[in-house]
């Protein structure tokens, strides 16, 4: 169980130092998701939003990463690292500003604006990961860059334990995420070029769309079976993370500083998921791991929305534990199923689709919450969904561990 966690011995200093950079990504990306996940409470009451709304707005504000798309097909066209700095600049003005945000049309909008540049970050940390790392430790290297995400996760929820004693309350933790996004930045000044697109560069340099052209002539069936596995698992995982705090707070009578305990205690236990999703890959394939992670997250949402006790933080953990699973091992075979020239293009559009879904996802458990009286059995029906991908591992999905990167 010991080399699952360790890391690998034959990476060199410099590959070190640059999955660091490249985590910070996901580190950056999951403080601010976690943190409008926990503070949703703090933020409805700052605004006097309606409870019926709650799921319209988090999905507007999940829908703002669309245009990451536009700037991904860039990345295929100029390179990685330029989008990279250019892009945690911008999140830092975007989460800054947040926390100064008046009105809950404001606060919506620059979680928007924001949102758009985690998605480029997140894209193009993966596939710089990718190119860099042997084909031996891929799955590593991107369970690496998740386990960073719950880094982020984790502190998220250590300061939401002390949000009603901070001077502007959730508006703080934005402020501080912020600044700490601009230091990053300034610690990627020196990151070099990808060396799989610096080696593409020399070779050819393409069309503006023709990353997009490349994706759906050459890989037509990678696209069906992606589009299936993120269309049935995220239509129900982005409302079902959402509204956990919530469901705390407001059924089981937890406050911020319980929910926070909590969320730091799962969260450490399921942390180690984002490792052993990439090691276990590694040894056996991405797609009996996906289809594991699949199946233990669906089990473990329907357990957590219709149980109490000691089974709270049980089935929290599985269901954490299993979605990061599932996130590893979908970034890492898109970014394995397609070649150098869109491969940044193809991560960006299996993200989009990823949050269009949640969105819609958010919407529909609006609709349940009225039809079948409550989130939990909203959440608890829609959970099952995610179900409905294993068919499209089975029979569509390539197996892509080992396998050589074009």
């Amino acid at each position: 169980m010991r080399h699952l966690f360790a890391i690998p011995r034959d990476l060199d200093h410099q590959q070190k130092k640059l999955l660091l950079l490249l985590g910070a990504a996901f580190f950056i990306a999951q403080y601010d998701m976690t943190l409008l996940t926990l503070a949703l409470p703090d933020v409805q009451t700052s605004f006097a939003i309606e409870e019926e709304k709650l799921g319209r707005l988090i999905a507007f504000a999940r829908l703002g990463a669309i245009p990451a798309i536009f700037l991904a097909l860039l990345a295929d066209r100029i390179g990685r690292r330029q989008l990279l700095i250019v892009s945690l600049l911008a999140l830092s003005l975007f989460c800054l500003a947040t926390g100064f945000a008046q009105s809950a049309t404001q606060f919506i909008l620059l979680q928007a604006s924001a949102r758009m540049f985690i998605t480029l970050e997140e894209i193009l940390a993966v596939t710089f990961a990718l190119e860099m790392l042997p084909a031996r430790l891929r799955g590593w290297g991107v369970g690496f860059l998740a386990a960073m995400g719950a880094l982020g996760s984790g502190l998220a929820s250590l300061l939401y334990g002390s949000v009603d004693y901070l001077p502007a309350g959730w508006r703080s933790l934005y402020v501080l995420g912020g600044l700490a996004i601009l230091y990053i930045a300034w610690l990627r000044r020196d990151l070099p070029e990808s060396p799989l697109f610096r080696q593409r560069l020399l070779e050819q340099r393409q069309a503006f769309w023709q990353p997009l052209h490349e994706i759906f002539s050459r890989h037509r069936t990678a696209v069906y079976a992606l589009g299936i596995i993120c269309t049935a698992f995220w239509f129900q995982i982005s409302a079902s993370l959402s509204f956990m705090s919530k469901y705390l707070q407001e059924v089981h009578q937890f406050s911020p500083g319980n929910v926070s305990l909590m969320f730091i205690v799962a969260g450490a236990v399921a942390i180690f998921g984002n490792v052993i999703a990439g090691r276990v890959s590694d040894a056996i394939g991405r797609r009996p791991t996906l289809a594991c992670g699949i199946l233990v997250n669906s089990v473990a949402l329907v357990a957590f929305y219709n149980s109490s006790g000691i089974l709270l933080p049980l089935t929290w953990i599985a269901a954490l534990f299993s979605f990061f699973v599932v996130e590893v091992m979908v970034s890492t075979v898109t970014g394995e199923l397609f070649s150098t020239s869109c491969r940044s293009t193809a991560t960006s559009l299996r993200s989009i689709l990823c949050l269009v879904m949640g969105a819609i996802g958010l919407v529909v458990e609006g609709n349940l919450y009225h039809q079948l009286g409550g989130h939990a059995a909203a959440l608890s029906t829609m959970a099952l969904s995610g179900l409905l991908g294993l068919p499209a591992i089975a029979f569509l999905l390539r197996e892509t561990a080992n396998t050589h990167l074009e």
